[in-house]
């Protein structure tokens, strides 16, 4: 390990974090690639070690779900005993084989390649629909106007909820009270008990959407996750539920974040989106794979050794955290060619934004859909957008990269 007076332990707290993390990324994945931080965890920032460790099923998994939290709380803390914690613990996500494979099956056989992709006409007219609305205002919040309300319009569509009915704002503000308790950190009392309260909440109307479509079935996810539970091994109303959670939260987070960390990425370079502009059509695809590459909305994810073993040479012992930096990964230069330049032309979709192996999100294809029919709408409908990157306000979240103000104007 390199002189660590030149590079302080690594701290997720760290402002700088929030504002512009990449300097400090650099930093360790050149300087200090495999890097102890000061909260008793591992921190690999390099591409092909990134991509180790993620890929790597037999040496790496979830872990000690309770005993990763009692890092940060002690070990007298009840992680279980907490709604918040006690729903993460449950989510495929967050499990190692055999129940993550059994359940994942089951969401990735409901969540097929077909129903999504079935989507992509009602996504398009969605940004018809929302664009209109504001386009003769000449200006925009596009998180608010945009980003956020196109992802939660269609995962509304895909799981047969009514985008309209008078609980949607609660449940959208529910999501970012409720997945703090993704964060590696202690949280503040009033954040778990605000976590706790609202995955109750989000319990409560998902376990009624479910009594609903098992007495009255419908053509839509919930239903196809409702019926799992026909089968032996199939989801129970409990599973169901904690899966729905999570693909409500991921399915608009992870696409407004895209969305919106690209436009502030195509004004900070405009010569970017002078070329969108001008094909719209050939290279948004490209563009939501730089921009996921670029900017990614996830920034870093864990993971702990099932055994002893080795990253790069480096002992690893049995129950030690990892903490993968995504986001340095995305931009080292043995993997990316010039990885600083945005380049939308670059096309390079091999980044770890989705993360990967078992893990790999299942939202992927949605968001991709999502995010390159949005590029292509906005550069088409408003070619003269123009951000204002004064006033885009950073979400305070170090694990997930997303914007919660992001105001532009258009002649």
């Amino acid at each position: 390990m390199t002189d660590l007076a030149r590079i302080a332990p690594f701290d997720p707290a760290w402002p700088e974090l929030i504002t512009d993390p990449y300097p400090i990324f650099a930093q360790i994945r050149e300087s200090d690639p495999f890097h102890w931080s000061k909260h008793g965890y591992w921190v690999v920032s390099r591409y092909d070690h990134v991509r180790e460790v993620l890929m790597n099923r037999k040496d790496f998994g979830t872990g000690d779900f309770a005993a990763n939290l009692k890092l940060f709380y002690g070990s007298d803390f009840d992680v279980l005993a907490n709604s918040g914690y006690r729903w993460l613990s449950e989510v495929f996500i967050a499990q190692d084989p055999p129940q993550h494979t059994r359940i994942r099956g089951l969401v990735t056989g409901s969540l097929t390649a077909k129903r999504v992709r079935a989507l992509e006409p009602r996504i398009k007219e969605i940004c018809q629909e929302l664009t209109d609305a504001f386009v003769a205002d000449r200006h925009a919040d596009l998180m608010t106007q945009f980003a956020y309300q196109l992802p939660v319009m269609v995962i509304c569509e895909l799981m047969g909820i009514d985008y309209h009915t008078p609980e949607m704002a609660e449940l959208i503000a529910a999501i970012p009270e409720a997945f703090v308790v993704f964060e590696a950190r202690k949280l503040t009392e009033h954040e778990l008990a605000t976590a706790n309260r609202r995955i109750d909440e989000l319990e409560a109307f998902f376990r009624a959407e479910f009594e609903n479509r098992l007495a009255h079935p419908r053509d839509d996810l919930l239903t196809a996750l409702a019926q799992t539970g026909t089968a032996a091994d199939g989801l129970t109303i409990h599973e169901a539920t904690t899966v729905a959670i999570a693909l409500f939260g991921a399915g608009f987070e992870t696409t407004a974040n895209i969305i919106g960390n690209g436009l502030y990425l195509l004004r900070r370079h405009p010569d970017q989106w002078d070329r969108l502009v001008a094909d719209p059509s050939g290279l948004a695809v490209s563009t939501n794979e730089e921009v996921l590459r670029y900017e990614s909305s996830l920034v870093a994810t864990y993971r702990t050794a099932l055994g002893d073993t080795t990253i790069a040479g480096h002992p690893v012992k049995a129950g030690e955290r990892v903490l993968t930096l995504v986001g340095a990964a995305n931009r080292d230069g043995r993997k990316f060619g010039d990885p600083e330049r945005f380049d939308i032309a670059r096309g390079a979709a091999d980044h770890m934004s989705f993360g990967g192996g078992i893990h790999f999100c299942v939202g992927a294809e949605l968001a991709r859909i999502e995010g390159r029919i949005a590029f292509e709408h906005l550069a088409t409908v408003l070619p003269g957008l123009k951000v204002d990157l004064d006033k885009a306000q950073w979400r305070a979240n170090f694990l997930f990269r997303g914007l919660t103000r992001l105001e532009a104007r258009w002649g």
